[in-house]
């Protein structure tokens, strides 16, 4: 691949780790609304358990494709460290594997730690 390919690749790379957290947020500002409101304070067993389980399910799918799609931009970054002439912005793409590596650790981290809050205000 040349370098515009790789840079678009990348920029996919990008768009899909941003992409794959919507869906959570806005589960999350769902679960935030009700448990200001004190919806959960008068909810069923059940009806806490599924919410913990949706929140879980959705945040578990959206980790592993932001984790997949990191591994996947880590080779394209190989790549690019490997062209001959490059430019400066191929450069500076292709030196961000710590920062790479850091989001990673970042999403799983924060992740536990949003569920856990989850957990907390719906179950109180």
């Amino acid at each position: 691949m040349d370098e515009k390919n790789l840079l678009d690749l990348w920029n996919t790379k990008r768009s899909q780790i941003i992409r794959a957290q919507m869906a959570p947020n806005l589960m999350l500002i769902g679960i935030f609304v009700l448990a200001a409101f004190g919806k959960f304070d008068g909810a069923s067993d059940g009806a806490k358990y599924l919410t913990i389980g949706v929140a879980a399910t959705t945040g578990i799918l959206s980790m592993i494709t932001q984790y997949a799609t990191i591994r996947e931009a880590e080779a394209l970054m190989v790549d690019l460290n490997r062209l001959e002439k490059s430019s400066e912005l191929a450069k500076k793409v292709g030196g961000s594997r710590g920062l790479l590596s850091l989001s990673a650790i970042a999403i799983v981290g924060l992740g536990i730690a949003v569920f856990s809050l989850v957990v907390w205000a719906v179950l109180g």
